[in-house]
């Protein structure tokens, strides 16, 4: 960490003298000054990383220096140095923007902590400030992709590289052109004047344009729309597509059909997806390294705790060393699950389930650990949720994912008069849907750490998550096509809502409208 110089302002030269010779000897660089306006000077003139201020000197005192401090650099940390009760002045200080304080006498062991506070916060502000700078190199990396693909598209256009098919009032096809043939896969001398709307199209689309021919009173171009054309050969192609109804005087002329082939744009979509969180997996590695190395001490600590039991034929110590040693080894694998998931992509594997019985295991694999940190677990599931087809490992591991979190959220609130709760709830939503609830009374969010729960690199643990959960669950919601919702206030604990689409047992097995 870069903050290694140090200003310090007291009244009293021998306190001076022997913090400048306690933090040099600790590798600091110091700057000293015996009055506030001194202080002031060499502040201006050195530009050191962080002021170590007494609150009480005669002239410009602690207060006022500070003050001073924060209009040149707001920045700045400024730890103050107070006289036992002097709550007051310390309450102010901090107002005015203190990052801390101690109390006199200054012990170096309460000065180290207070520094290390201190510099922990100025590199947090560097690593967001160097996230902030690439990810508005991302965004525009990624909006000059969108631009290329937008331009390389209306090249297309221009170039007459859509298919396009034309019927007539009779819905006879009278315009069929090469680029028709090859998604359609029909010769154009075996469909031009001899086939119509319903020899080239399956019924389905042949049905949809019918109804748009309808739908549209003027002559006039349709939106652009995706679908998911089916040829009559089997294929499945993804296409854009537009109708334009031709009119003369009232009376219906035809259609002309305008389509674009989406596959290779939907390819490059995929990779770029694809890219893009191989890219935020890279950057969430590189602020995994006190994660892990909180893990490999866990493991380090348990495997010593058994030597000890082994030694001294210790039974107890061998169990809780063993225990130790299990609970880091599954943070490693989860740790690794994460990744794997998050990297990869992935599509539903949909089918018969009973999500309520998703959320009894659920339960059942976090109700010991809850119980022994004195959390209860409530359940309401909807039994008219029944059976339906969804994929069963998206719903079991984002609600685990979830779980973990406002067991973490309880763990985590400091108001231990609370009685910890966390509820997981299913009941239909609109439409084919299911609504999944898992609510904790924990500490709860601000607005701005909610905004960035999904985002890569993001956790609001420090150094005891790593960001990836969140991340993964919302990965998973978005592929099977669902949505995920935060209600938060800090204090007050928080509720995920997770709205997954389904179909009813018994109805036909597919992942996309196929036409």
């Amino acid at each position: 960490m870069s903050a290694n110089k140090i200003l310090i302002v007291d009244d009293e030269e021998i306190i001076v003298r022997l913090l400048s010779m306690s933090l040099r000897s600790d590798g600091y660089e110091t700057v000293t000054a015996f009055n506030g306006e001194q202080g002031l000077a060499a502040f201006k003139s050195e530009s050191p990383d962080i002021v170590v201020t007494d609150i009480k000197m005669p002239g410009m005192d602690g207060l006022e220096l500070l003050k001073k401090i924060k209009e040149i650099d707001i920045e700045t940390e400024v730890i103050i140095v107070t006289g036992h009760g002097d709550i007051d002045s310390t309450i102010t200080a901090l107002q005015y923007g203190a990052s801390d304080f101690i109390n006199k006498p200054v012990r170096d062991e309460a000065l180290a902590i207070a520094l290390e506070r201190a510099k922990a916060k100025i590199h947090i502000r560097e690593r967001l400030e160097e996230y902030t700078k690439n990810l508005e190199q991302k965004i525009q990396e990624a909006t000059e992709e969108i631009r290329r693909k937008s331009n390389f598209q209306r090249l297309l256009i221009r170039s007459s590289n859509d298919a396009i098919v034309a019927f007539d009032h009779d819905w006879k096809i009278v315009v069929y052109n090469p680029e028709a043939a090859r998604i359609f896969g029909e010769k154009t001398i075996d469909v031009k004047n001899k086939m119509t709307l319903q020899d080239l199209y399956t019924p389905q689309i042949a049905e949809i344009f019918k109804a748009e021919a309808e739908a549209l009173s003027d002559s006039n171009d349709m939106p652009w729309k995706e679908m998911m054309l089916q040829t009559r050969d089997g294929r499945q192609i993804p296409v854009q597509y537009t109708t334009n109804v031709l009119r003369k005087e009232g009376e219906f002329m035809g259609i002309v059909n305008f389509f674009q082939d989406l596959t290779e744009i939907k390819r490059l979509e995929k990779d770029l997806v694809q890219s893009e969180r191989l890219a935020a997996v890279g950057q969430t590695v590189s602020g995994l390294a006190h994660y892990v190395k909180n893990i490999l001490i866990g493991l380090k600590g348990g495997s010593y705790v058994v030597d000890v039991g082994m030694k001294k034929n210790n039974t107890e110590k061998l169990k809780i060393g063993w225990e130790t040693i299990k609970k880091n080894i599954a943070r490693v694998a989860d740790l690794t699950q994460d990744l794997l998931t998050y990297s990869k992509e992935r599509s539903p594997e949909f089918e018969l389930c009973s999500p309520n019985e998703i959320v009894e295991d659920v339960i059942d694999l976090i109700r010991d650990v809850a119980a022994g940190n004195n959390i209860k677990i409530l359940k309401e599931t909807d039994a008219a949720v029944g059976e339906v087809i969804v994929d069963p490992r998206t719903v079991h591991r984002s609600l685990l994912n979830l779980a973990h979190n406002a067991m973490d959220a309880c763990m985590e609130d400091e108001d231990t008069s609370k009685k910890f709760e966390i509820g997981i709830k299913t009941r239909r939503g609109p439409g084919n849907s299911i609504i999944f609830e898992v609510k904790d009374n924990g500490c709860g969010m601000d607005e701005e750490t909610r905004k960035q729960l999904f985002n890569p690199m993001f956790s609001s643990k420090g150094g005891k998550g790593t960001g990836l959960g969140l991340l993964v669950t919302g990965k998973l919601v978005e592929e099977h096509k669902g949505s995920i919702e935060t209600i938060t206030q800090p204090g007050q604990g928080t509720t995920f809502i997770v709205k997954l689409p389904y179909e009813i047992a018994g109805a036909v097995d597919t992942k996309e409208d196929k036409l």
